[in-house]
């Protein structure tokens, strides 16, 4: 049982309870110049619940960014403000906009448009 105990990281991904909480993060976000990771998932759906630990791994590999997890059966008006229409689905926002979405379980496409984001907005606040 210790060893169990140990294992377990301190999780970087946030869940978004309700729609409150969501405009709260993405706004803080914003206003930080902070990058934005969106998983929007369900409990019932299969591909979502295995993307978790993916995502939670991403999470860990990029510090500077926000992970947010939402279930979309819990916060309807942010999946539906989002236009989610289908599960998992991942978000890339800043400044409060999308910039990318990436529907479906594919963690390869999801790492590659991940890390062009983070590229993009390295180089653009990158200090000369």
């Amino acid at each position: 049982m210790a060893e169990q105990h140990q294992q377990v990281k301190q999780s970087r991904v946030v869940k978004v309870d309700s729609e409150e909480s969501w405009d709260f993060f993405i706004s803080q976000a914003t206003n930080q110049g902070c990058p934005v990771v969106v998983h929007f998932t369900a409990s019932w759906c299969i591909p979502s619940v295995a993307m978790a630990a993916f995502f939670e791994e991403l999470a860990l590999n990029y510090q500077d960014m926000l992970f947010l997890v939402v279930d979309v059966d819990e916060v309807k008006e942010v999946a539906s403000k989002m236009e989610i229409k289908a599960m998992p689905s991942f978000v890339l926002m800043k400044e409060g906009a999308q910039v990318d979405k990436v529907v479906g379980a594919n963690p390869d496409v999801i790492k590659k448009r991940t890390e062009a984001f983070v590229s993009s907005f390295r180089s653009q606040y990158k200090m000369t």
